[in-house]
This record gives structure tokens, C-alpha cells and sequence, in this order.
């Protein structure tokens, strides 16, 4: 693989805009190249060589240099880097290009600004970013000793009176220093770490080797410690943000109980995983950009028959970019510490945990859905010419059969059932597909841990797999239940779609419930609304997921303080009101329900359309250099975006016509609301891509690469006082 596109594909997403713009550069050194081309040769015989010898260098070909006459000097006459002082972040790089004089030399002279361009970017950024992990390195010191200290205690107050002075830890008493200064280096051969020293177990009254003279000293620092320590109650559910709200500051301070401490424990395992994947990504950040700079001068040096790349990457490694090694040693340090604290210095369990192995894609998964495939399209004619051979459309007994069994393999109105579970499972593989052409880094913004990523082949399979399933189980009743020689197995027929109901969505259950616990399957009557229990838990179900959405929106309300989710809140809260109005017009009719359950639809579906352009898509900005769409675009064609909201305005609308009563036949309305509901799910397919990539832009906008994960101790006043 050519360096550009490796460089490329290594890329962090968020991060593409403070890497060096190897492209651009390379832009640059074409219209050198194509300069020099250009010039009138002495010899047509001279010319052919000059050209064939600039195509192999630019082409990465092995090619040799012409004979330098004086070298030195002429690598001294090119280039001239100078390190200038900037306010309070180190230094800033200039160069000066010594032959802009000569034929061309202003093409050269652009070029090294924009290398010097880069290069300042680049080590701003990532000088920023090591400042910044740092910060957060301190700052896991102070948790790490929270925790040490906790485990003190509640292995202290859970030892027994009889041996209260002889209590095994699991780990030393002493953290592991995360900041820059403590040599390591002992515990790493050949770049690799090693299992560290083991840990000893130890007691209360001997806990660590600055303990062993005077006993007591170190049982009174933990509790010193901790006097000064409240564990953060994080905000996971409704009801804990409930609480949160009206919570007792009481609840804040440390009870000394294993399932404290097993919480602490987690949370902060989860802490040193996120940070460590961070300084690896910090790592790579420097590795890559310190390769584009060398590949970059290389290039140079073959067109231009120089030797500048030599004086340029000196400054480049004398750089904070090229010569820090903070993040290095702050990485085997975490492996140290996680290793001994969180993996009973296991390494092999600690690595696992700290750098998951990427999932590769089989062929097996291709074979898989393509086979699938085949059997979900001959299963589907099948069903189509078993019906039509019945001629099930066209008799009463037939239209009454697939009015009744037929919504138990795909779900009707609102919900999702078979069908349309696996077109929505079709939709999401399609966005992981575009996602990922797009460079979308879906899998940080859907909080995906790494290693259990689904791809959207292995989304295809599971969506073909349950087309199978759900084809051969409807084909397997229609051949049962309507033959004549299979009468007698018309009660093993009733069974068939109960076999399913382990994938159906929250909303078929009332259906099940009503067709085999309230006794509709041996009637067939579809009198399912004529059972208040059935009613009362189709009211339930229907506003279910909006009841969940509503109490998220007030969850991040409470915990943001942000008037945006309380706008989003009150949108929830207009759909739960529509949706409750439109079911009892289902249920009960009458002209004064349909007015407000069309008017109510209408205030929700508007209410929705705005928020789904505006707020979750960032669309339509006035002030946009993009008229009428946002300043940064994925698509490049713009008429794509037009296109999504038009089309999402009009299947919002379409989704409204479910509330209007068709004056037809049950089957052809039955129809109806199936096609209307797939149009649905295939808005909601869009409208999942374009949401996306609106928040990974938002997150490339602010550099957000990484989740924010909470921390489970904090100071207090006093505590952050002794510290200043």
C-alpha cells in the first residue's frame, strides 16, 4: 500500500484536520515537477531522459540520484530552518528558501511555507494534547490513591478481631507514579514491557516498604486520605437522576463496603482503559505525521535533485513532535499500573483488556449472506405462488387468514415485526456501509467498545438469517393450516409463529397475547380490541419508546443544564400525546377523535420535521458558505442533502395518512399500512446517516476523539486547598 493512502486510512476521524496535509504538499510537488519538465532542453536525446527519470522518482520508483558536485555546500545554499520563540508554547519554525532566484524557485518557496505551516500545526496540537494527558495522568494519581487507601479500609473493617492485624491485600499500597520522571525502564526489555515486579501481600500494619518502621503511619494516611475523598454518584438511569436531583448529601460519603469498592473498581478499570487508548492514539498521531514529513522531504529531494530533507529533519526531530517521549512513558506506566491493580498482575489478561484484538472479516460471512439471500428470495416466491395457487385473495376464508396470521410475521401500524425488523436491520447495514466510505466514526459516537463492532456484512447476514426464519415459519402455517390433508394439525399450525417470538419487537407481544392468551387463534375473528386487558396494554406499549426518549431527554437535562434537551424533551412529549390520541381514535372513532388526533399528529409531525433538519441533521444555516445546508459536508454532492430533506418532509407526511379512516377492504387497508410503514423505516434509515454525520463533524469541529468517561472519587474544598 502507497504511503499517502496508509496514511490516510490511519487517520483518527476527528483529528483529520490537525494532520499534515501530505496531499496538498504532494500538489505542490507536482507543479514542480511538471515546471521543471517544462523547460527547454538542450537535447531532444536529453529531454527523454530528463522526463522518464522525474516520472520513476515521482512514481515511488527506485531511481538514482545525480552526482552531487560540492554537496555540502549545495545542501547548505537550499534551506535555512529557524526555531523562533513563541509566547509561552515553545517554538515556531521558519524557512528560509536560499534559491528564489532561480527559474521556478518561487513554486519551492510556497512549498516551504506550507511545510513550515504544517509542521507548526502539528506540534502545537500535539504539544497541546500531551499538556492535556498530563493533567489527566495527575489527576488518576489522586484517584489511585483513593482507591489504594479504600481497599485498606474495607479489607480493615471486613478482617476478623482475631486477626485483625494480619489482613492480605490484593495489591501494594503504593501507586505506581503515572507522571514524567519515574524511570521504568527496568521492567522493559527490547520495547516490550514486562509483568512488572509481582505483588506482594501485604498487612495493615506493614503495608509498604515506607511503612515498616513505624506501623500505624500508614493505616492513618489512607484515613486521612479518604476523610478528604466523596464518591461521584454518576447519573446511568431515570431513576438515578431522579435521585440525583433530590439526593442527600449523604449519599456522597463512603460507607467502606465491598460493593463500594467492586463499583470503584470498575469504574476506574474502565478509566484506564479509555486513557490508554488515548495515548496510543497519540502515539500513532506522532509516528504517522513524523513518517509524512520524512516521505514528504524524500520526494522533494528526487525531483529537485537536493539534499534539503537532511537539514529539514533535524528540526523536525529536534521538535516537541519528534523528540518528546512523554506519551511513551506514560503508556508503559499505565500498562504497569493497570497490570498490577486491575489484572492480579496477570499481563497476558491485562494486555487483552488494554489493547483488544480487532475483529477480521471472514469469508465465511460473505458466503453466509449470499446463500441466505438466495433462500430468503425462493422462500418469498414460494409464499407468493402458494397464495395465489389457494387463491387465499380472493375467498373470505383466505382474506380472514391473512388478516389474522399475517400481522403476527410483521407488525402493524407504528411497531416492528418481522419484516419490517429486518428491513430495519437492511437499513443499518447500508449506513455502516456509507459510513465507513465516508470515514463516519460511528462506532465512538454508538459508545461500541473496540473488538465488538459489527460490519455491515455480518449485519446483512443476521437480517437474511431472520428472513429465512421468518419466511419458512409463515410458509410452513400457510401449508399446514390451509391443505386439506393437514386439518388435523391445525392446532400444531397455531404454534408456528409462537417459535418466533424471541425476535419480535416490544409492540407484537400485545398480538401474541391476544392471539393465544385471550383466544383469538382458534376464532379468528380479529376481536382483539374487544378485550379490555388487550386495549389498556395497547395504549402502553404504543408510547413506550417515546416514554424512554422523554425521560433521557430530562436525564441530560438534569445533568447538562442544557435548554436544547428540554426543547427535545418537549417534542417527545407532543408525540406521547399524539400517539395516545390517535390509538383511542383507533379504538373508539367519532368525528371529535379524529379532529384531535389529526391535529395532534400535525403539531407532532411539524415539531419533528424541524428537529430533524435543524437540530439533528444542522441543516438549513442562513449564514452558511453551503446556501442552505452547513459549512462542512461529507457528500460532496450537495443536491444529496436536498434531496434527504424533501424526502424526509414528505414520508413524515405520509406517515400522517395512518390517522385518516380508509373506506376499504381490512386486507387492501391492511396493505396500505404496511407499505406506509416500510416507507417509515426507510426514513429512518436516512434520517440514522445523516444524524451521524452531523455529530461527527460536530465532534471533528471540537477534536473530541475520545468519550468522557467519570471519574468515581472527588476532593473536597479542603483537600484541593492543600494541594494549591
Amino acid at each position: 500500500m502507497k504511503f499517502g493512502k496508509e496514511f490516510k486510512k490511519q487517520k483518527v476521524p476527528e483529528w483529520i484536520d490537525a494532520y499534515m496535509d501530505y496531499s496538498g504538499l504532494k500538489q505542490i510537488l507536482r507543479e514542480i515537477m511538471l515546471h521543471k519538465l517544462s523547460r527547454q532542453p538542450p537535447t531532444p536525446l536529453r529531454a527523454i531522459k530528463q522526463k522518464l527519470k522525474l516520472h520513476r522518482t515521482f512514481s515511488g520508483l527506485h531511481a538514482k540520484s545525480r552526482d552531487f558536485v560540492s554537496q555540502g555546500d549545495i545542501e547548505d545554499q537550499v534551506i535555512d530552518v529557524e526555531a523562533l520563540p513563541r509566547d509561552g508554547s515553545g517554538h515556531f519554525y521558519r524557512t528560509n528558501f536560499l534559491r528564489q532566484s532561480e527559474e521556478g524557485g518561487e513554486i519551492e518557496e510556497m512549498f516551504f511555507e506550507k511545510l513550515d505551516q504544517e509542521l507548526n500545526k502539528v506540534n502545537k496540537f500535539y504539544k497541546d494534547k500531551v499538556e492535556a494527558v498530563m493533567s489527566e495522568a495527575a489527576e488518576l494519581n489522586k484517584q489511585m490513591d483513593a482507591l489504594i487507601a479504600l481497599r485498606i479500609k474495607v479489607d480493615t473493617k471486613n478482617a476478623s478481631p482475631d486477626n485483625a492485624t494480619a489482613v492480605p491485600l490484593r495489591t501494594s499500597t503504593r501507586t505506581l507514579d503515572l507522571t514524567i520522571g519515574v524511570d521504568t525502564s527496568n521492567n522493559y526489555q527490547e520495547g516490550e514491557l514486562t509483568g512488572g515486579p509481582e505483588v506482594s501481600e501485604v498487612t495493615t500494619a506493614n503495608c509498604s516498604s515506607d511503612c515498616k518502621e513505624e506501623e500505624n503511619k500508614c493505616g492513618d494516611h489512607s484515613l486521612e486520605i479518604l476523610e478528604h475523598v466523596k464518591i461521584n454518584n454518576t447519573l446511568e438511569t431515570p431513576r438515578s437522576t431522579l435521585k440525583g436531583v433530590f439526593k442527600d448529601s449523604k449519599d456522597d460519603e463512603l460507607r467502606f463496603r465491598k460493593e463500594e469498592l467492586r463499583k470503584v473498581e470498575g469504574q476506574l478499570r474502565v478509566v484506564f482503559i479509555e486513557f490508554y487508548q488515548k495515548l496510543r492514539l497519540l502515539k500513532n498521531y506522532s509516528f504517522m505525521n513524523l513518517a509524512a514529513f520524512s516521505k514528504i522531504m524524500k520526494k522533494y529531494d528526487k525531483i529537485t535533485s537536493t539534499r534539503a530533507s537532511r537539514s529539514y529533519m533535524k528540526i523536525v526531530d529536534n521538535s516537541y513532535l519528534g523528540s518528546s517521549d512523554d506519551v511513551t512513558s506514560l503508556l508503559e506506566k499505565v500498562e504497569t499500573t493497570f497490570i498490577n491493580h486491575f489484572s492480579n498482575s496477570n499481563r497476558k489478561d491485562g494486555m487483552k483488556s488494554l489493547r483488544p484484538k480487532e475483529k477480521k472479516e471472514r469469508h465465511g460471512v460473505t458466503f453466509l449472506s449470499g446463500f441466505f439471500s438466495g433462500c430468503s428470495i425462493a422462500l418469498l416466491i414460494a409464499v407468493i405462488l402458494r397464495i395465489e395457487a389457494r387463491d387465499l385473495m380472493d375467498k373470505k376464508e383466505g382474506a380472514s387468514y391473512l388478516v389474522n396470521i399475517f400481522p403476527l410475521y410483521r407488525q402493524p401500524k407504528t411497531s416492528l415485526l418481522f419484516a419490517y425488523a429486518i428491513l430495519h436491520m437492511l437499513m443499518y447495514a447500508a449506513d455502516i456501509y456509507f459510513w465507513r466510505c465516508y470515514r463516519v466514526n460511528y462506532p465512538f459516537i454508538l459508545g461500541f467498545k473496540q473488538g465488538t463492532v459489527l460490519s455491515y456484512r455480518e449485519v446483512f447476514l443476521l437480517s437474511t438469517g431472520l428472513a429465512v426464519l421468518a419466511l419458512s415459519s409463515f410458509l410452513a402455517n400457510l401449508h399446514l393450516d390451509m391443505g386439506s390433508r393437514t386439518e388435523h394439525y391445525r392446532k400444531l399450525t397455531e404454534l408456528v409463529p409462537l417459535f418466533s417470538i424471541t425476535v419480535q419487537a416490544i409492540r407484537s407481544i400485545e398480538l401474541y397475547i391476544c392471539y393465544y392468551g385471550l383466544g383469538e387463534s382458534s376464532q379468528r375473528q380479529s376481536k382483539c380490541h374487544t378485550h379490555g386487558i388487550y386495549n389498556a396494554f395497547y395504549f402502553i406499549v404504543a408510547i413506550v419508546p417515546f416514554w424512554l426518549r422523554f425521560l433521557q431527554c430530562l436525564r441530560r437535562l438534569c445533568e447538562e443544564k442544557d435548554a436544547v434537551h428540554g426543547w427535545n424533551g418537549l417534542k417527545y412529549l407532543l408525540i406521547i400525546i399524539a400517539v395516545l390520541i390517535r390509538t383511542a381514535f383507533e379504538l373508539k372513532k367519532g368525528t371529535t377523535w379524529f379532529v384531535l388526533a389529526l391535529a395532534s399528529s400535525a403539531v407532532a409531525v411539524a415539531m419533528s420535521t424541524y428537529w430533524d433538519i435543524v437540530m439533528d441533521w444542522g441543516l438549513l444555516r442562513r449564514k452558511s458558505k453551503n446556501t442552505y445546508l452547513r459549512d462542512n459536508l461529507v457528500i460532496s454532492n450537495k443536491s444529496v442533502y436536498f434531496a434527504a430533506m424533501v424526502l424526509n418532509i414528505v414520508l413524515r407526511v405520509a406517515w400522517m395518512q395512518l390517522v385518516i379512516e380508509f373506506n376499504l377492504h381490512s386486507l387492501q387497508k391492511m396493505a396500505i399500512t404496511t407499505i406506509i410503514s416500510c416507507l417509515e423505516v426507510f426514513r429512518r434509515g436516512i434520517w440514522n446517516f445523516f444524524r451521524l454525520e452531523n455529530e461527527h463533524l460536530n465532534n471533528v469541529g471540537k477534536y473530541r476523539a475520545f468519550k468522557s468517561v467519570p471519574l468515581p472519587f472527588s476532593y473536597n474544598d479542603e483537600e484541593t486547598e492543600k494541594d494549591d
